[in-house]
């Protein structure tokens, strides 16, 4: 075919689009509708305790009006990263959801479930084999790192999607997967060049990003051989060269080169056209493949249990001398803590400071107090939920009752705005897998499974 068009309904599943939106880019004839599901961007705890970021009711609701345009129209409809981290737990959710909607609205199509949390004996095999790289600043993996995960998942790239389509699924639930692939893959197996197929991805992957004014919503792609076109359906949205060139910057230690599976998008050459007063066009960008295929691999190991306590102060007295005031804190914290039985080791004390370094840390360069309050969050990473409780609960008091230097309030020093003022987190955990796999098959390590809903 000389043109696939794709319409992408949001950035991430559950974030909502105008349904309106919807309507305008399926009268636009696509040949293929979806939606990212998740990404790494909200943290590691998602993926390690299997839960989603985004609430059912916001995701059911956009899965269903996606199902019932995908089976009316009769183009798949394909999902990636599903339930927001693309473990096994978060794909059995997102396959849940879509039963349940298929039977409240009588559908009826074939499904696909492409898992991809990987099994720790697969895993040991590729650490033995020395087919594994760490990526950034990450250590080697090996068989501690391996058995200590709570989870590890593979990003599938664009093949695993295309053996789906081959097969008839009309409706694709992958597990992590590259942003951009769940798209390049239908718009390869029609025909269409990787480079345009892998930008086109790019611009899909985040729904109306590269529009003004900037919302979750939807967006349509036109993918041709040498060039991609990009148009927001909604009518209040524009598709403008500087929106688009600025989209393609986002998420990546490159400007100009993008590593996915199985190669690299060079955007150095693109030039950006502006077709109407709201679409784009796009061409320049070139594909080369890799010579070796890799995967990605995503891992999370718990680190503890967490529990916080937040509040606040306006005491001039008290923000004139706060750094000596929270260095008395800690000391006293830990010398409670001790009395108890609990020793330094088996927790740690963090209090984020807002109105001072609250946001940037130790990167703050502006390190004067300008504010008349400042806001704390008390943090308290422990061993046990039952350590993390109770230092917490030290903490807090602590904060509140400590003397100073010329205080003049002989009760609280602290505001508290919630009751109870102790709020148990529970397990948090920290990304312990970021590596590469080497790989023959791109699709070994993503097991296809078939069903008539």
């Amino acid at each position: 075919m000389e043109e696939f068009r794709m319409l992408s309904t949001s950035g991430i599943l559950g974030y909502g689009y105008a349904e309106e939106s919807l309507k305008i880019g399926m009268s636009w004839g696509p040949h293929v509708i979806g939606c990212d599901g998740g990404s790494t961007d909200p943290g590691p705890y998602y993926l390690g305790a299997g839960k989603s970021f985004t609430s059912r009711l916001s995701v059911k609701r956009d899965l269903r009006l996606m199902l019932i345009a995908a089976t009316s129209a009769g183009v798949p409809c394909i999902i990636g990263t599903s339930g927001g981290a693309g473990g096994e737990p978060h794909l059995q959710d997102t396959a849940a959801l879509v039963r349940e909607i298929a039977r409240e609205e009588k559908l009826s199509f074939k499904m696909a479930l492409i898992h991809s949390e990987q099994p720790k004996d697969d895993l040991l095999r590729w650490v033995d084999a020395g087919l594994t790289k760490p990526l950034a600043s990450m250590k080697p993996l090996d068989a501690a790192m391996v058995n200590g995960a709570e989870r590890i998942v593979g990003m599938m790239g664009p093949e695993p999607f295309i053996k789906a389509l081959d097969a008839g699924a009309q409706v694709i639930l992958a597990g992590r997967s590259s942003d951009p692939a769940q798209w390049a893959g239908p718009a390869i197996r029609a025909g269409m060049a990787p480079a345009p197929s892998w930008y086109a991805g790019k611009m899909l992957e985040c729904g109306a990003e590269p529009t003004v004014p900037k919302e979750p919503d939807c967006i349509f792609l036109r993918v041709r051989n040498d060039h991609v076109t990009c148009e927001p359906p909604n009518p209040i949205r524009r598709s403008t060269p500087l929106a688009v060139a600025n989209f393609a910057l986002h998420e990546n230690s490159s400007p100009i080169h993008h590593v996915e599976p199985g190669g690299l998008l060079d955007t150095s050459g693109c030039n950006f056209i502006p077709v109407s007063d709201r679409a784009v066009k796009i061409d320049g960008m070139t594909w080369t493949p890799a010579e070796q295929y890799t995967i990605k691999l995503e891992g999370v190991e718990k680190a503890g249990y967490r529990a916080i306590s937040i509040c606040g102060t306006r005491d001039p007295v008290l923000i004139g001398q706060i750094d000596s005031y929270l260095e008395t804190h800690r000391t006293k914290v830990a010398a409670k803590a001790a009395s108890f039985g609990v020793p330094p080791e088996d927790y740690r004390l963090i209090v984020h400071v807002y109105g001072r370094d609250g946001v940037m840390g130790g990167w703050e360069p502006e390190r004067a107090i300008t504010s008349h309050e400042l806001g704390f969050v008390i943090e308290v990473v422990g061993k046990t939920q039952d350590i993390a409780n109770a230092v917490i609960a030290m903490a807090r008091t602590s904060m509140l009752h400590a003397d100073f230097p010329g205080r003049l309030c002989k009760e609280g020093n602290m505001a508290f705005p919630f009751s109870p003022s102790d709020i148990e987190m529970g397990a948090m955990y920290r990304f312990s897998v970021f590596h590469t796999v080497a790989v023959d098959d791109p699709c070994a390590m993503f097991p296809i499974e078939y069903e008539k809903v």
